[in-house]
């Protein structure tokens, strides 16, 4: 395969995969403003980011297995096109002035489950489009679109939207997500995974589980990626409440906020691959924790709205760069043809762990009095995982190219 054709069908996926995040970022924000309207009870709110989360919980593994069984592009355009239904609906309601915080939840809820679909689609299709050397730049690619989408636009989008008239963030997501079903068109070829034989989806998963509980080196990674995952959303459950109360930010501010920590994670997605040529994948990942750590501690031990932002920026740069060298460690080690379910039991792991970590954050600044005290706790424990991840990745074998055993396993007509 030609690098013209490659590159053609990786822009396809990256449009759509922006647009689509661009569509989530508006919404998770305005979520939790729309939230805020109705209740300032700091549980309540964590309530609402375990929710968004929730469907990581239960539907990750059914979704991977699912995608190493159909046409992994078909499904991310089915997935945005139940997005775009759900927050219309929603749309609907905050018009006619019928929303209610339990109907906040159900949406949410709902775009989760389709979340799931669309995500794991979008996380194993770049070993079927670019060659294995240039992994690490589609990976972060993939993560640059999602910054820009999620919080460099859809950040300050959705606040400045929300703070003018609430439903206007809901209507431009749905119209975003139903964009990003549509630019899937363009992207030619089918991503069915190849079966030998037709076998039950529980049996498929069992496989999947399988593979990855006797592959040490990637179950030490998913144990780095739970723990920073748990951690961090103790604080980062309360950044919307840290911004208001702590930094006393307005609704509008706080998307420009949001915009600073989109910048940092566009910086560490352009500089991660040059990073790893220069230093390996291990020194990135554990250098990587530790910035997380450094930023979120120094947001709750300082509380200055300027310097928090600029430290929000470096937890984001940091974030995105264990991201890009975990999801490249994943196509490298993984066969293809198995990706959607181990990336499904990842999912489990990591994101099933944000709504554990959202309530628990919740609880914890109840406990301790401030947002920003949750904070500093986030930031103390995450020293503690790098220096797990420092014992546990000792030796060279996160950076031995020869590891490979992913071959993107995709029929490409």
């Amino acid at each position: 395969m030609s690098h013209r054709t490659t590159d053609s069908r990786l822009r396809w996926l990256l449009a759509s995969n922006g647009t689509s995040n661009l569509a989530d970022g508006i919404a998770k924000v305005a979520f939790p403003l729309l939230a805020t309207t109705l209740t300032r009870d700091p549980v309540e709110i964590a309530a609402l980011s375990a929710v968004q989360f929730l469907p990581w919980l239960l539907f990750a593994i059914p979704a991977g297995t699912l995608v190493d069984r159909i046409d992994r592009k078909k499904a991310m355009i089915a997935a945005n096109a139940v997005r775009a239904l759900v927050v219309a609906g929603v749309t609907a309601l905050i018009a006619f002035g019928s929303v209610e915080i339990w109907t906040i939840y159900v949406a949410s809820l709902l775009v989760g489950i389709a979340e799931t679909v669309a995500e794991s689609a979008a996380n194993v299709l770049p070993p079927a489009l670019v060659e294995p050397d240039r992994l690490e730049s589609a990976n972060s690619k993939l993560q640059a679109g999602e910054i820009v989408g999620q919080t460099f636009l859809g950040g300050p989008v959705g606040s400045a939207t929300f703070a003018m008239f609430a439903v206007f963030p809901f209507l431009l997501s749905s119209v975003a997500f139903t964009v990003g079903a549509a630019v899937l068109l363009g992207m030619a070829g089918s991503y069915r995974p190849r079966q030998e034989t037709k076998s039950h989806i529980r049996a498929d998963f069992a496989d999947g589980f399988r593979w990855l509980r006797r592959h040490s080196l990637l179950l030490r990674l998913l144990t780095i990626a739970g723990l920073l995952s748990l951690i961090s959303e103790l604080a980062q459950a309360q950044l919307v409440l840290y911004a208001l109360e702590d930094l006393r930010l307005s609704d509008a501010t706080f998307g420009a906020f949001a915009f600073v920590g989109g910048a940092g994670g566009l910086l560490g997605a352009g500089v991660t691959p040059r990073l790893v040529r220069r230093i390996g994948r291990r020194a990135v990942l554990v250098g990587g924790v530790l910035f997380c750590a450094l930023g979120f501690g120094g947001m709750g031990l300082i509380r200055q709205p300027v310097v928090s932002a600029v430290l929000f920026g470096v937890f984001a740069a940091a974030v995105v760069a264990v991201n890009v060298v975990l999801a490249t460690a994943r196509h490298t080690l993984v066969p293809g043809e198995l990706l959607g379910r181990v990336l499904g039991v990842w999912r489990t792991v990591v994101w099933g762990a944000i709504p554990l970590g959202a309530l628990l954050g919740g609880l914890l600044t109840k406990l301790l009095g401030s947002a920003g005290d949750t904070f500093t706790a986030s930031g103390v424990l995450l020293l503690f995982v790098t220096a797990y991840a420092l014992f546990a990745l000792r030796g060279r074998a996160l950076d031995d190219k020869t590891a490979s055993t992913g071959d993107g396993v995709l029929s490409q007509q």
